[in-house]
């Protein structure tokens, strides 16, 4: 049997909200599916995200809004990681983020955005995708 790579990816909330239980519920979700995750608390810039998605050498970014200025704070966290040297890594959005958003969201360069209710499995799956595509491109 072949040991599967475990996939690193970075969970984070940017902004003010100080809502974590969504994050918290993926980043356990992801671990338990055999990932490394890293998770940087509430309140961080998209400066502090981008930085910690560096430093600790992520597959993928996971961001978690339930505040409202996800149309401002996702397409951030991209312009950062790219400010970084780091636009390759893909970044994965979600929360409560009407529907109308999700188009502009991804045009923003978001990979994909979940909204409540989306199965975790299918969560797992697009970011395993995100990871295995970001790391064949490094090689």
């Amino acid at each position: 049997m072949t040991k599967q790579k475990k996939h690193r990816v970075l969970i984070g909330k940017p902004g003010l909200d100080g809502h974590d239980r969504g994050a918290k519920f993926i980043a356990r979700a992801l671990r338990d599916a055999g990932f490394e995750v890293v998770y940087t608390g509430i309140r961080r810039t998209a400066e502090e995200i981008a930085a910690a998605a560096v430093q600790e050498d992520v597959s993928a970014v996971g961001l978690s809004s339930l505040s409202g200025a996800h149309m401002s704070l996702f397409p951030a966290v991209v312009e950062a990681l790219g400010n970084s040297g780091a636009g390759d890594i893909p970044v994965i959005g979600g929360g409560v983020i009407p529907d109308e958003d999700i188009g502009p969201l991804k045009d923003a360069g978001i990979k994909d955005v979940f909204t409540a209710g989306t199965p975790v499995e299918q969560i797992i799956a697009v970011f395993r995708s995100a990871c295995e595509t970001h790391e064949a491109r490094r090689s």
